[in-house]
């Protein structure tokens, strides 16, 4: 943490640039307030940055999260950290009917609610994905979303543990 607390304002940002999928103003938001006396507090601030933000910048930082096991994983286009969070979860070897539902699940749930289906993966098989998608898809729009923003942070604590633990 005191390395992280120690950079400047753009080194840090630049730093914890993949925390929150290619949103790099969560960062930015919190970068004056160091120093964070633990990855907890820091999680905690970036989450507060979040909740803070205008409704239409929240909503960018949801869309700006693949399809699992969409179009960008099968073509090489997602961020290292997601990379390997779907491929963790085993999303990369998915038998071809499983890929099927999966894009089925991606589409009706994207025409349902205009974003993409976001659940922190770590964890998690495929089967436990498909049954979240599933439950998922009942939810109202703003129950969704709100699911989603929490599972963003879920995701944003995985990968800080991780950033700080390779510091």
């Amino acid at each position: 943490m005191s390395r992280l607390n120690g950079l400047s304002d753009k080194k840090f940002v630049a730093r914890m640039s993949g925390v929150f999928e290619h949103s790099d103003w969560v960062a930015a938001a919190i970068a004056r307030a160091r120093p964070f006396s633990s990855v907890s507090v820091l999680h905690d601030a970036m989450v507060a940055a979040v909740r803070s933000a205008p409704e239409e910048r929240q909503d960018a930082l949801i869309r700006a999260h693949p399809d699992l096991a969409g179009k960008a994983a099968k073509a090489g286009d997602l961020t290292e950290a997601s990379a390997s969070e779907q491929a963790g979860a085993g999303l990369d070897r998915m038998t071809d009917e499983q890929y099927e539902r999966f894009d089925a699940l991606n589409r009706a749930y994207q025409e349902r609610f205009g974003f993409p289906f976001i659940v922190a993966v770590r964890g998690l098989s495929v089967d436990d994905i498909l049954r979240a998608f599933q439950v998922r898809l009942m939810n109202s729009e703003q129950a969704e979303r709100q699911a989603a923003l929490e599972q963003i942070a879920r995701i944003a604590r995985f990968r800080l543990n991780d950033l700080v633990e390779d510091s």
